[in-house]
C-alpha cells in the first residue's frame, strides 16, 4: 500500500501521487546542466525486499524505479505516457500494448512480448502470492504474446475501468529474474536506466547508469545532458539527519516533512511536492476482533477529534482529506468524506459501546462476555515525531472511553509484514496512496492475507456493489458509482481519513520531477 517516506499500499504507487513543483530562494540549483557526477538521495527507511511483484512499499517502489522499466509511465502531470510499449489501447475487459523495439535487459538480452506477458500472467495468478495481484493486474487476468508483432494482449474475467493504466503500470521483471526470482530480494533483473551495484541493508544502494538505455518514457535516453553516472540511495531514518545532510551538500535530494520543512526551505531553492495522505485510521475486522463490530468502529472514531488529530500529526499544516485517491488524481473529484464519519463527541462514543455490550469495568478497562476492550495500535516509526504524537493522542483519548491500548511504533519493513498477515494488531494508522480508485480495492474488499492484500479484512457488501458498478464505466463515466463506494466505507468506520499533507522533496546540486508519487530516474539533472 506507496507508500514517499511513508507506508505505501498500492502503493505502486502500489501507488501514485499528486505532484506540484515550486520553488523558492537561494543557489541550490542554479548552473547548468553537469554531466556524470553521484546522485544522492536520503531515504527515509531500509526498502526490504525488492521483487517488485512483492512489496508495495513505497520506499521499495522508489528503490525499484531506478531498475525497472513499464509498460506505461504516469508523468509529473499524471498523465500516461508510453514507456515500454510505443502505444496502447483497452476497453474495460482487454487492453493491448506494443512494444518498444530494441529494449533490452540489464544483463543484455532483448526484452520480448512473452517475457512482459510472463509478468503480467505471474501478477495476476493468486497462486503465485504476488502482493500486487489485484492492484496493478486484476486477479485472474490473462496474458497472450505474440513476439513476432511484439504485441501482448490481456483479457481481464471482470471489468476494470482503468485497465490499461493498472496493468501498464506494473514493473517488468526480465527473463533473468522470472526464472529465478531470488535474485529479486536483494538485486534486480529489468530494463531500467540503472544497474544495482551494491546492497547494504539499512545503509545504501548503489546504482549505475546504462550506456545503452534509449527507451525511457517520453523517449528519455541514457546520453541526455546531466544525468548521473552513480545514484546512491542513502538510508537516513532520522529526518533531521536528513536535512543536515542536503544542507550540508551530502545528498542531492530529499523529502522533508517536519519541524527541519522550514529552515530548509529557507536556504534551497528547488523542491517538488507530494501531495499524499498521512493519517489514515485502520481497523482489524477479524472475525473475533472487538473491532470487527462496526458500532465499536463507530464509537471509537467518535471519540477522537479528527480535526485535532489531523493537526498534530501534520505539524499544523495539513488539509482534510477528500476521499482515497489523491488530490488531483484520477478522474473523479466529489468529497466522499465530509459527512460521512461521525462527529466527535466523547460522551456519545462511551453511550455507544455502553449499548453495543462493553461495560467499564472496577479498573476503568471495558469488558463484554469476560473479555476486556483491549487493542495493540501500530504507528510507522518513520514519520517521527507527529506520528507518534497522534498515537499517543489517540490512546489518550481511548483510554479515557475505557479503552486499554498498547502503543506499537514499527518500522516500513515491519508494516510489510504486518500487512501480509503476519503479527497481531487491532487498529493502526496507515496511509494508503492511490491515484486511481481502483487501485484501492483489493486493500479494502476481497482475499486477506496470505492469499490477498485485504489486510483489515474488511467486508463491506454496500462498497462491493458500488465497485462492481462503476467497473463497468470506463474512466469518470464511473465517478458517481466510486464515490458512493468510498463513502459506504466511511459510514462503517472502515477507513477513517483525517490528514493530507503536501511533503517537500527538496533538491541541493540536481533537479528532478516526481511522477507517480516517486523520484522519476530519468528526470534528474546533475547541475554544476
Amino acid at each position: 500500500m506507496k507508500y514517499a517516506g511513508t507506508t505505501t499500499i498500492a502503493m505502486a504507487g502500489a501507488l501514485t501521487l499528486a505532484l506540484t513543483a515550486c520553488s523558492g530562494g537561494g543557489t541550490s540549483t542554479s548552473g547548468r546542466p553537469a554531466d556524470g557526477g553521484t546522485f544522492t538521495y536520503a531515504l527515509p527507511a531500509d526498502p526490504g525486499n525488492l521483487d517488485p511483484h512483492a512489496t508495495t512499499l513505497s520506499v521499495a517502489r522508489q528503490t525499484d524505479l531506478f531498475m525497472y522499466d513499464s509498460l506505461v509511465a504516469v508523468d509529473a502531470s499524471g498523465k500516461e505516457v508510453p514507456s515500454l510499449a510505443s502505444s496502447f489501447k483497452s476497453t474495460p475487459t482487454t487492453a493491448s500494448y506494443t512494444l518498444r523495439k530494441g529494449v533490452t535487459c540489464s544483463d543484455g538480452t532483448p526484452l520480448t512480448a512473452k517475457d512482459v506477458a510472463d509478468n503480467i500472467n505471474y501478477a495476476g495468478d493468486p497462486k503465485s502470492g504476488s502482493t500486487v495481484a489485484g492492484l496493478y493486474v486484476p486477479v485472474g487476468a490473462k496474458a497472450k504474446a505474440d513476439d513476432a508483432s511484439g504485441t501482448v494482449t490481456v483479457t481481464a474475467p471482470s471489468a476494470d475501468a482503468f485497465l490499461a493504466r493498472n496493468v501498464g503500470t506494473l514493473p517488468i521483471v526480465c527473463r533473468k529474474g522470472l526464472t529465478n526470482r531470488s535474485i529479486l530480494k536483494r538485486g534486480g533483473s529489468g530494463t531500467g536506466m540503472f544497474t544495482l551495484t551494491e546492497a547494504v541493508v539499512d545503509d545504501h544502494y548503489t546504482f549505475t547508469r546504462r550506456k545503452d538505455y534509449a527507451w525511457g518514457p517520453g523517449g528519455s535516453k541514457a546520453d541526455t545532458e546531466g544525468l548521473p553516472d552513480t545514484v546512491v540511495l542513502k538510508v537516513v531514518s532520522n529526518e533531521t539527519t536528513a536535512a543536515n545532510l542536503l544542507l550540508a551538500g551530502e545528498v542531492n535530494a530529499a523529502l522533508i516533512a517536519g519541524q527541519d520543512k522550514e529552515r530548509v526551505a529557507a536556504r534551497l531553492d528547488f523542491k517538488r511536492e507530494v501531495h499524499a495522505p498521512l493519517g489514515e485510521l485502520w481497523f482489524n475486522q477479524r472475525r473475533g476482533e472487538p473491532t470487527a463490530a462496526p458500532e465499536v468502529r463507530r464509537a471509537l472514531t467518535q471519540a477522537l477529534d479528527l480535526v485535532q488529530l489531523r493537526k498534530v500529526v501534520t505539524g499544523g499544516s495539513g488539509e482534510a482529506p477528500t476521499g482515497l485517491v489523491s488530490k488531483g488524481q484520477g478522474p473523479c473529484t466529489a468529497d466522499t468524506v465530509a459527512g460521512n464519519l461521525p462527529g466527535h463527541d466523547l460522551a456519545a462514543a462511551e453511550a455507544a459501546l455502553d449499548a453495543a455490550g462493553w461495560a467499564k469495568g472496577s479498573d476503568g478497562v471495558r469488558q463484554k462476555d469476560g473479555k476486556k476492550l483491549a487493542l495493540t495500535f501500530y504507528y510507522p516509526s518513520s514519520r517521527g515525531a507527529p506520528m507518534q504524537n497522534a498515537a499517543e493522542l489517540l490512546r489518550s483519548v481511548w483510554q479515557k472511553a475505557g479503552v486499554k491500548v498498547t502503543l506499537r511504533g514499527a518500522a516500513d519493513s515491519q508494516f510489510d509484514q504486518v500487512i501480509s498477515g503476519q503479527g497481531s494488531w487491532d487498529a493502526m494508522f496507515l496511509p494508503l496512496t492511490v491515484t486511481l480508485p481502483t487501485q484501492a480495492v483489493p486493500f479494502v474488499s476481497g482475499a486477506t492475507p496470505p492469499g490477498g492484500n485485504n489486510f483489515g479484512s474488511i467486508d463491506n457488501a454496500a462498497y462491493q456493489a458500488h465497485v462492481k458498478a462503476a467497473s463497468a464505466l470506463t474512466g469518470a463515466k464511473g465517478c458517481a458509482e466510486w464515490a458512493a463506494a468510498e463513502k459506504a466505507l466511511f459510514r462503517q468506520a472502515d477507513i477513517v481519513p483525517f490528514a493530507d499533507l503536501a511533503t517537500p522533496v527538496f533538491g541541493n546540486g540536481a533537479t528532478f520531477d516526481l511522477a507517480d508519487g516517486s523520484l522519476a530516474p530519468t528526470t534528474i539533472r546533475m547541475v554544476g
